[in-house]
């Protein structure tokens, strides 16, 4: 299991990854649907920035000693949803399609420094109990933190294609 060091570099190192690709791209580039379900990369982004809200909704809940207030999805929609989540990540596709990329970008962009400030905020020996926080179900909140990080790698190999 990484430590908390480990899973912050990470996470700093993903961030710049994807601070790279997007740069190296035109504004053009980044709305245009291209991948198979007609999302372009201002749709990935946007997705990414929802689902970072969760973690970060995770992480305020550890420094503020309170149970995590995730975004206001629709009810079926539980935010700890374990399969596949095709048919929210549609309805969150519908409320973010015709947002502006300079709004997406500027969301998912604080929303990662956002994460990456409370992350460091968090004593390392909270981070690693599986039992700590009852409301992620045995995974300890290190998972959060690999998770964002796995998440973004996957999208970011998107981009190679």
């Amino acid at each position: 299991m990484r430590t908390k060091a480990e899973a912050l570099a990470e996470l700093r190192a993903i961030f710049e990854r994807w601070e790279l690709a997007l740069a190296a791209l035109s504004e053009d580039e980044l709305v245009v649907p291209r991948f198979d379900d007609g999302w372009s990369i201002k749709d990935m982004l946007a997705h990414l920035w929802v689902w970072q809200q969760r973690s970060i909704a995770r992480l305020e809940a550890v420094l503020e000693a309170r149970e995590p207030r995730y975004p206001a999805w629709p009810a079926q929609f539980a935010p700890e949803q374990a399969d596949q989540p095709h048919d929210l990540n549609a309805w969150l596709y519908a409320q973010s399609r015709d947002t502006p990329w300079s709004a997406v970008y500027a969301a998912w962009h604080s929303g990662f420094l956002r994460l990456l400030e409370l992350a460091a905020a968090i004593p390392d020996e909270d981070l690693h109990d599986p039992a700590r926080y009852p409301w992620l179900e045995g995974y300890p909140l290190i998972a959060v933190l690999e998770g964002s990080h796995e998440h973004h790698v996957e999208h970011l190999e998107y981009l190679a294609t």
